[in-house]
């Protein structure tokens, strides 16, 4: 990336160096474990003093690590790149993973919380009616995270998928650990038991090691878009976790964008409105919009297919959407359009 200055009357071109920062927490073990294992692998130093947190350096990737709650520290990116000149390109962050189904689950996942209204305070932090660009290596990350999982014998402990809305600013998940100027949280879920869990630490620290190209290895997940092979798939409705959605995105050579639960897709019943509406009332469609157009910027080039979890809703709410993803040209595509020849 080029930075340009003026200087008197010339002009500068400034090259910036390109950096994925990781960021951990040690308030968190399913967040500084990780951490932890990544830092013991070959190559890293000590990096520049940054505010009040650690940072070490190995090839194009920075880790930080700080004591604060994971969503404590916003804006990390801008910070770093005016402390160091360095320019981030996606912000991965650690963190542990609930759900109340307390099952152990390893994930990725980008954040946002696109079906809230201004002025609604998120529970867990985040900005009401935003979502975050969804890292393209998602989709190649989850595979290869499975990969991971399977040869450490993890698996079918624990579920590999991808982690619904309703996140902070930025995430990466696994079940408990969390990742995510694209951002995912990479979580280990979903209770303290198998936060702590070094097994599962070692994966995800092989997942970030792998998955961004360390040792001397090839970075997994790059998209270029070219060609035929730029289909990327935005998930509506299904539960938590999102099963008829990762049955196509755990196949090879998928690309998965932001995943919308039906909780995020807020409807009021058209039965229970006024004689004289027809209207399907609560923020879905602000939600599918913002979740589209963060999914479309974090794929320059790229053709975004809706893929709906049909069995999920109600005949009323299917006509609905469908109806509105028209009107949006947003194309709905079957499990095949998303498959890479």
């Amino acid at each position: 990336m080029e930075a340009l200055f003026h200087v008197g009357r010339n002009l500068i071109n400034v090259e910036r160096k390109m950096v994925s920062l990781v960021v951990a927490t040690t308030s968190d073990p399913a967040s500084i474990n990780p951490a932890t294992a990544l830092l013991a692998k070959p190559g890293w130093h000590p990096g520049p003093s940054f505010q009040h947190m650690k940072s070490f350096v190995n090839e194009q990737v920075r880790v930080l690590q700080h004591d604060n709650s994971i969503i404590a520290e916003d804006d990390l990116d801008k910070r770093w790149e005016e402390a160091t000149g360095e320019s981030v390109n996606e912000l991965i962050f650690l963190s542990k993973h609930t759900a109340v189904s307390n099952r152990p689950a390893l994930t990725v996942h980008p954040i946002g919380v696109p079906h809230l209204r201004e002025g609604d305070v998120p529970p867990q932090g985040g900005r009401p009616g935003w979502a975050a660009p969804p890292l393209p290596r998602i989709g190649p990350w989850l595979r290869l995270l499975k990969n991971i999982a399977a040869s450490h014998n993890l698996l079918p402990e624990f579920e590999v998928c991808y982690f619904l809305f309703l996140f902070f600013f930025l995430t990466f998940l696994i079940s408990k650990v969390l990742i995510y100027v694209i951002f995912p949280f990479a979580d280990i879920g979903s209770t303290e038991e198998y936060w702590k869990r070094q097994d599962a630490a070692q994966v995800i620290a092989l997942l970030i090691w792998e998955g961004l190209g360390l040792g001397g290895g090839t970075a997994v997940g790059n998209w270029s878009g070219m060609g035929d092979k730029n289909k990327v798939l935005l998930g509506i409705g299904g539960g938590h976790y999102a099963p008829r959605h990762m049955d196509i995105v755990l196949k090879d050579d998928v690309w998965v964008g932001h995943l919308l639960s039906g909780y995020s897709l807020p409807m009021d019943d058209p039965s229970q409105s006024k004689p004289d509406t027809n209207t399907k009332g609560g923020t879905w469609k602000e939600a599918i919009k913002v979740a589209f157009e963060a999914t479309r910027s974090a794929f320059p080039g790229g053709e975004i297919l809706a893929h709906l979890d049909n069995k999920s809703f109600k005949g009323w709410q299917k006509t609905a959407i469908t109806k509105y993803l028209s009107e949006q040209n947003i194309k709905i595509g079957k499990p095949d359009d998303f498959i890479r020849n």
